[in-house]
């Protein structure tokens, strides 16, 4: 069961990096050309800079999908799900020790 489980998870998450890629060629070919976007498909594969293509997935996805800015932000860089509570609990615990 929990090896099913681990090979489901390893495609759902190879999947949505695929899409993500996806997202960032044609978000990055819409915007500035596919020259570009093929540049940033390169330099994610061959030296783990995620930068251009995480932008590119974000006005890939809002721009030539139409998701909402925060649907596209949510799918370009999930992670904000998680480190956003976190940093207004700080500024919440922060002001609470200033009182």
């Amino acid at each position: 069961m929990n090896a099913a489980l681990g090979i489901v998870g390893f495609v759902a998450f190879l999947a949505f990096g695929i899409a993500q890629m996806i997202a960032g060629y044609q978000g990055i070919a819409h915007g500035i050309g596919w020259g570009w976007a093929f540049a940033a498909i390169v330099a994610a594969l061959a030296f783990r800079f995620m930068l251009p293509i995480t932008i590119g997935s974000f006005f890939g996805a809002m721009n030539v999908w139409g998701w909402h800015w925060a649907f596209a932000l949510l799918f370009a860089a999930p992670g904000l799900l998680f480190v956003v509570p976190g940093v207004i609990a700080s500024v919440f615990s922060w002001v609470k020790t200033r009182n």
